[in-house]
């Protein structure tokens, strides 16, 4: 028996990209799943793929606190105790300079990044907590450490997420919880260029012209390594990025 055949898995974005992914990967190991999204039509495709697995699906807005607090609530018996919870669910809007950005583009940025996985990982703790196990991964990225033109305040609410990630393994040093973030760099095949130039298949190929990026499944095979670790081994953060790129320098501006 797996020894993941106990213990439910809990993915917020699980309709596309890496949380997909995760789900996925998971599913081959065994575990229970409870797979959250906005869209039910992803959600019902999913678990019709994945026929066979345990499984519980919740359509969520993790900008809804109320919502949240109520699904997480009403989770079915056998999947209430979670014992990983992914924050995957997340968005790029948008690449224009600050003074030019749209602001209900970075309020949403902010809701969905930073507030949302606040209000799922909130009301999953205490659980975890009462239960002394558990695992919760963050999906942040490179931009909350790297700054580049146009990632302003997409880049503020990842580094918010690496520092609430290592402020929360600071909080819970007397259990046996434990928390990952994972700061994945250009990753392909997935819908985020599509999010962010709003629907411009042209401007989001243009990102991965002429690399070979990271995939979902990369990042999806880096969190399951992290919560496969025995019990007692915690994983701060993974930094991951294709063999294509790296750190940007500084930039300096010279006249003339």
């Amino acid at each position: 028996m797996s020894p993941w055949s106990d213990r439910t898995v809990f993915i917020t974005g699980a309709t596309a990209g890496f949380g997909e992914a995760m789900a996925r990967r998971y599913a081959e190991l065994g575990a229970r799943l409870v797979l959250c999204g906005r869209r039910r039509d992803r959600l019902d495709g999913l678990a019709a793929e994945l026929h066979g697995c345990r499984l519980a699906t919740v359509v969520l807005d993790v900008r809804d606190r109320k919502a949240v607090d109520a699904a997480i609530a009403a989770l079915p018996p056998d999947f209430a105790a979670i014992d990983v919870l992914i924050n995957n669910a997340g968005l790029a809007l948008g690449l224009e300079p600050a003074h030019q950005t749209d602001l209900d583009d970075w309020e949403r940025m902010v809701d969905t990044n930073l507030k949302g996985l606040m209000y799922v990982t909130r009301a999953v703790l205490p659980g975890m907590v009462a239960r002394d196990r558990g695992h919760v991964v963050n999906i942040s990225s490179i931009a909350g450490t790297y700054p580049y033109p146009g990632g302003n305040a997409y880049g503020a609410t990842k580094a918010a997420v690496t520092q609430f990630s290592l402020n929360l393994i600071a909080d819970l040093v007397r259990t046996r919880i434990r928390v990952t973030n994972i700061e994945p760099g250009l990753c392909g095949g997935s819908e985020f260029s599509l999010v962010r130039f709003k629907g411009d298949a042209e401007a989001a190929a243009k990102v991965y012209a002429g690399t070979t990026p990271l995939t979902s499944e990369d990042v999806a095979e880096a969190v399951v390594w992290a919560t496969c670790l025995p019990a007692h081994v915690n994983i701060n953060r993974i930094e991951m990025m294709p063999v294509s790129q790296g750190p940007a320098g500084l930039t300096v501006y010279r006249e003339g």
